[in-house]
């Protein structure tokens, strides 16, 4: 089970083309269904799976996750089996009689102006970590990125005089991203006054460090970004993801076309990109009520 689980993992990188933490993700949901099968039917060969030991891990995860985590492990697990029936690992396609349910998809939150432009305000810019942290800001909300993908830059990938960056997204594809003014100031001070100050040991060509010198990891990321919420006074939980749709919100609102939009984000469908425009329009919604005489009725 164990060799066929790589061979899979093998199969989702070369062929589907995924990237490392989707795969990660479709893989840790199938390590637990072959924990189950080894623990509870003693099957360690993928060959002797039953349509009735996938019934039963499925029922023990019901009452124990929430309905999204479960159809993403549904998802995993009816995409594992077909790849076993494709390589006639497995005789039956039971897969096929299990539907996903679909989950309504929740807006994701967003900062408004005011609270991006208080967090920034909220970065001492008098020490090289201070610089490194404006930089940091400065890109991520500037771009849109995804965390991965801020994190992961490297010197070579910044190309200050042309205006842009060069980043790896999903499914490893390079994409161009514009820089604002107000990133490339950033990102040239921190660089000339700062990233070099930060080195401690051996070197490496990561933009982004953190106050021993090593690349700066996810963690370090949002323990920075619950720092500044704090000194700026934000009340509501948010993560790196709060500043890529807040980009993506404020661009919307400012007049941006989704096409552009999705070119931006490294969206590889538009009806992903397209949330985004519901939560302008939401928005839109709550500002008109609160400044409409008309717009609510008087209690």
């Amino acid at each position: 089970m164990k060799y066929t689980i790589k061979e899979y993992q093998f199969y989702l990188k070369k062929n589907k083309g995924l990237s490392e933490n989707t795969i990660n993700s479709y893989i840790s949901d199938i390590e637990q269904y072959r924990i189950f099968l080894e623990k509870y039917h003693n099957i360690t060969k993928p060959e002797r799976i039953e349509k009735k030991h996938l019934d039963g891990f499925l029922r023990s995860l019901k009452k124990k996750i929430s309905d999204a985590s479960y159809a993403r492990k549904m998802t995993s697990l009816k995409n594992f089996h077909a790849f076993l029936y494709d390589e006639e690992i497995i005789r039956d396609d039971f897969y096929k009689y299990f539907a996903v349910p679909k989950i309504e998809k929740k807006l994701p939150s967003v900062l408004t102006i005011d609270e991006v432009v208080a967090l920034l305000e909220a970065i001492d810019k008098t020490t090289p970590l201070g610089l490194r942290n404006m930089a940091l800001m400065e890109l991520i909300y500037g771009s849109g990125l995804r965390v991965s993908e801020l994190l992961n830059i490297k010197m070579e990938d910044i190309h200050l005089t042309q205006g842009y960056i060069s980043v790896i997204g999903k499914g490893d594809k390079e994409r161009r991203i514009p820089l604002t003014d107000m990133a490339m100031i950033a990102i040239r001070n921190y660089i000339v006054n700062g990233r070099e100050k930060l080195f401690k040991k051996s070197k490496h060509n990561y933009l982004f460090m953190n106050n021993i010198g090593d690349p700066l990891s996810r963690q370090g990321f949002f323990k920075l970004l619950k720092e500044l919420g704090k000194k700026a006074n934000i009340e509501s939980p948010f993560s790196p993801h709060t500043l890529r749709h807040s980009f993506a919100t404020h661009l919307l609102e400012n007049g941006i076309d989704l096409r552009t939009l999705q070119t931006l984000l490294g969206h590889e469908d538009i009806s992903t990109t397209q949330i985004y425009t519901h939560i302008s329009q939401k928005r839109i919604r709550e500002v008109y009520e609160n400044t409409h005489p008309r717009a609510r009725r008087k209690e």
